[in-house]
């Protein structure tokens, strides 16, 4: 039993991992994002950077959620090896 949990714990860490490093992949895409929309040469450039960084945004979005309900997930089965 006691390996059962180990081995849950240590895949919430690895997710719980993977959530900061969504975020920060997150953080980086808005900033590059926001840096093309400033410097587009055209109102239509503009446009379809716009689309992007909230694609973009709404991808990592739906990725940290995934990673969030991996994570409630991994717990309730850490709980019922108890």
């Amino acid at each position: 039993m006691s390996s059962q949990k180990d081995y849950y714990r240590k895949c919430i860490i690895d997710l719980r991992t993977k959530i900061d490093k969504e975020r920060e992949a997150k953080k980086k895409d808005n900033a590059r994002y926001a840096h093309m929309v400033a410097n587009a040469s055209s109102p239509s450039a503009k446009a379809s950077y716009r689309k992007s960084k909230i694609s973009a945004a709404a991808s990592h979005d739906r990725n940290i959620e995934n990673y969030k309900r991996r994570v409630a997930s991994m717990q309730d089965s850490m709980r019922r090896c108890k």
